[in-house]
């Protein structure tokens, strides 16, 4: 048995990704964070000593930290996984790719953490605000044809979570065929398919540069697409759409605001 003195639950966490480093700090576990990844945006989680990229870590700078925990997302971290996991340190790596499943993470996270309570309490909070947009958006009796663009070169649609975020928002994803496919090469799309779909929206989020509206708009035949002639071409923050966890709300809410503003130019 344990003595009295002995921690429960890690008490020295390190995020390799934004969302996992955000959900500590929501559960109200942000002074157990020791390191975090580069693409992390909350202020208070960007104090803590940076250990690398979405993808680009070295094995060496985490352990130099003496974590109990790190935690991961997808197989794109899977080499620092594995090499991390080599070198005895404990790792929950999560794979979410739904709203449903950023849920269970986020109550996976709480559970680790001895913060479950606080978990179901977040968890209670953002399906309480996916309501309220389903919600407001569901009177709406036309829906925009959405195109979002998660990448350019090649062109990628948006994943699981952002296809659900659309719909919520009031939109109609053009590719919803292609929403449960995991990974990025699934969701390669002929750009002469977008022409065909006609998108209204065009919301785009290039993670890890920034978007060039114009680059779009010059693409062969793309003039011919109603977002582009009608210029409703959009940048959204990686960090508010493509990062699976709490700050998927900035994301809704602002994709709402877009949809909204379609629908009032259309009266």
């Amino acid at each position: 048995m344990y003595g009295t003195s002995f921690p429960a639950y890690p008490q020295r966490i390190v995020c390799l990704t934004a969302e996992t480093a955000e959900t500590v700090y929501a559960l109200g576990a942000g002074d157990r964070v020791v390191g975090v990844s580069g693409a992390t945006t909350l202020p208070e989680a960007r104090e803590k000593p940076k250990i690398g990229g979405f993808t680009s870590f070295k094995l060496e700078k985490i352990l130099r930290l003496r974590p109990d925990l790190v935690l991961a997302f997808s197989d794109l971290q899977r080499d620092i996984v594995r090499d991390l996991v080599g070198a005895g340190v404990t790792v929950l790596a999560l794979n979410q790719r739904s709203l449903e499943e950023v849920y269970r993470a986020i109550l996976l996270i709480g559970g680790v953490l001895g913060r479950e309570e606080a978990a179901r309490g977040l968890i209670r909070d953002l399906q309480d605000e996916v309501r309220q947009v389903r919600e407001y958006s569901s009177v709406w009796p036309d829906r925009p044809r959405v195109f979002f663009e998660e990448w350019d070169a090649p062109l990628i649609s948006g994943i699981t979570w952002v296809s659900e975020l659309i719909e919520i928002a009031g939109g109609r994803d053009i590719f919803p065929e292609l929403r449960a496919e995991p990974m990025a090469s699934g969701r390669v799309v002929d750009p002469q398919e977008v022409i065909r779909r006609d998108p209204q929206i065009i919301v785009a989020s290039w993670c890890g540069k920034r978007v060039d509206p114009e680059k779009i708009r010059q693409r062969a035949g793309w003039d011919s697409i109603d977002a582009v002639r009608e210029n409703r071409i959009f940048e959204m923050k990686s960090s508010d759409i493509l990062a699976p966890g709490p700050a998927l709300l900035r994301g809704l809410r602002e994709l709402h605001e877009i949809i909204q503003r379609y629908m009032t130019e259309r009266k």
